[in-house]
């Protein structure tokens, strides 16, 4: 994309708190207009004033899963002059400390589901008309998507629709960059409801992934799936 980042808009869902959060300060700070989403209006509200400090933010708190919400974000991005960025964050880990498949309630994956999987695509089929020629659409993954980690079978196999949904959706839709994108352990409330019992200070802030998703955000890369902190590694190394 070129031009001024003060002409830039992107939307991110789930970003009150954690890595959603942590992208949206950075881009604020970079100028980008944004419209951002969560389903806790305290926590939204606070993040809405803080992020205002640097740019305009429309907040909009509510559920990716219903479709009156989503409705509202895609007139949120017609009236912003149409959207740079999609970056759909938002997702719910499933029952914590985690089951294994074999009993897994059904009633909650569909709940996985609906909310990792089926509300990123219906958000992206609510916002086509409002995205820019060359927009980027970021589906958050993880390595879970591709790992067989006993315990992550709801989580992980729907991270892992949700890759190939965007594989596919990259392959019908050339004129976008539709990027499929793990972060990496974070030390975030969902990492932790993940290892209840766990000490997770070790691992690294959301902070340290958002570099990564900047150079996808403002670079030429091809569609694809990517890990943040390996762009950060090989931009590093290449300067």
């Amino acid at each position: 994309m070129t031009g001024e980042s003060s002409h830039h808009t992107a939307l991110i869902t789930g970003a009150s708190r954690g890595l959603g959060l942590a992208l949206a300060r950075s881009l604020a700070e970079d100028g980008w207009a944004l419209i951002i989403d969560a389903r806790g209006e305290d926590t939204l509200e606070s993040a809405r004033a803080e992020l205002a400090e640097h740019t305009s933010v429309a907040a909009i708190a509510g559920d990716v899963t219903d479709p009156e919400h989503r409705a509202a974000m895609a007139g949120a991005a017609r009236e912003a002059g149409g959207l740079d960025a999609l970056v759909n964050n938002a997702s719910i880990l499933g029952p914590s400390p985690q089951p294994e498949l074999l009993d897994y309630p059904l009633e909650v994956l569909e709940e996985v589901y609906r909310t990792n999987v089926i509300s990123p695509l219906a958000l992206i089929q609510a916002v086509r008309d409002e995205l820019k020629e060359g927009a980027r659409i970021i589906n958050v993954t993880s390595d879970a998507a591709i790992e067989p980690y006993e315990g992550w079978g709801g989580y992980g196999s729907s991270k892992a629709a949700l890759e190939q949904l965007s594989n596919i959706l990259a392959a019908e839709n050339p004129g976008l960059r539709v990027y499929r994108v793990d972060p990496g352990d974070m030390r975030t409330r969902m990492h932790q409801e993940a290892f209840p019992d766990e000490d997770i200070s070790d691992r690294p802030l959301p902070e340290e992934s958002v570099p990564g998703f900047v150079k996808l955000l403002t670079g030429d890369l091809p569609s694809g799936r990517y890990e943040t902190r390996a762009l950060v590694a090989r931009a590093t190394t290449e300067d």
